[in-house]
């Protein structure tokens, strides 16, 4: 296979990873998804997609662009984002799934779809200093010394000047181990703080971990301690060590006990202790491109164990030999867990 040319009327210099791509290039990008997603793929054309990935970085940045675009169709309603990727959307649109695919990647799928709330968080978070694609997680050292991990599609950016040390996250999980906590300098003058949408997280000397989930950020304090204060509320709340809450722009949940599940993505892993099927798979949806679904009627079946985030394929393939549930696979990027039956 080998993907056509520019589509004539393609915009002009596209943005991926914050750099200019080619319409050339972003256009073959779309041709290998479309192939990579007819669930058809020979062992030959799977290699021969890599060798044009590995060609040029240029192309390397437009596949990581896709597969964050894809991404993010996860908040999508099921036959939305089924239409979008769907080997089958042929037979739903008169628009051809090639077409939809090239709307995706050029954003007007998103923006039009309403999945987004802006362009501009969307840009923010592209554009972030740092970044993750999906399923990917990666550490970072900051100039003060401050280690931080990204967990999966996770952005980043940072503001670091003479009276201010704060790490804004636009999207995803960190964990941040302050240079104090790691015994590596004296404490810094500066506070050091995490920006969400919700609030801010100051640490004070600690290890931490922050999520913004939806409309909520999450916090657990592994070392010391952070003290939170949500955007429209006066009231501050310090979390200690051994402790974990949640909070909106106006509202902090109640403390509760850090458990052995809350940062076990810092080392690779999803721990399910008689957790909900449906709760596990939105879990797992979050390290894999593409869409991951539960059906209801079999959400409720409880899960125990330990599984390795990066070996998703592996974890779908073992469910059904300890669950009554089967798996339909449309393509790579369409995978439904549903009833026996």
């Amino acid at each position: 296979m080998q993907p056509s040319e520019a589509y004539p009327n393609a915009p002009a210099r596209p943005l991926a990873g914050g750099q200019p791509i080619s319409a050339a290039v972003a256009d073959q990008a779309v041709e290998w998804l479309t192939l990579l997603m007819s669930g058809a793929t020979s062992s030959q054309e799977q290699l021969a997609w890599q060798a044009w990935r590995a060609a040029n970085s240029e192309h390397e940045r437009a596949w990581r662009h896709i597969e964050a675009m894809t991404g993010q169709l996860k908040a999508l309603p099921a036959k939305s984002a089924y239409q979008a990727l769907s080997p089958y959307a042929r037979q739903q649109s008169h628009v051809s799934r090639r077409t939809l695919l090239r709307s995706l990647f050029w954003g007007g799928l998103l923006a039009g779809s309403g999945l987004l709330a802006s362009r501009t968080s969307t840009w923010q978070e592209q554009l972030a200093e740092h970044r993750t694609g999906t399923g990917e997680q990666r550490s970072v050292t900051l100039s003060d010394g401050t280690r931080v991990t990204l967990n999966t599609a996770t952005a980043l950016d940072l503001q670091f000047d003479a009276n201010t040390r704060l790490l804004h996250l636009l999207a995803g999980e960190i964990m941040v181990i302050t240079a104090t906590a790691q015994g590596i300098q004296p404490v810094e003058p500066r506070p050091l703080e995490v920006q969400t949408t919700q609030g801010r997280i100051r640490a004070l000397g600690t290890r931490f971990s922050v999520r913004q989930d939806g409309g909520h950020t999450q916090v657990a304090v592994q070392e010391s301690a952070v003290q939170i204060r949500p955007t429209r509320s006066d009231r501050v709340q310090v979390l200690l060590a051994g402790q974990r809450t949640g909070f909106s722009r106006t509202h902090i949940d109640p403390l509760r006990p850090l458990n052995e599940a809350d940062l076990a993505w810092t080392r690779g892993q999803i721990i399910a202790d008689d957790l909900p099927l449906g709760e596990f798979i939105a879990e797992l949806d979050r390290y894999r491109p593409g869409v991951l679904r539960c059906d209801p009627q079999v959400a409720g079946l409880r899960l125990s164990g330990v599984f390795p985030v990066h070996d998703s394929e592996r974890i779908l393939a073992t469910l059904p030999s300890v669950l009554p549930v089967q798996i339909r696979t449309r393509s790579r990027y369409w995978v439904l867990i549903e009833q026996v039956g």
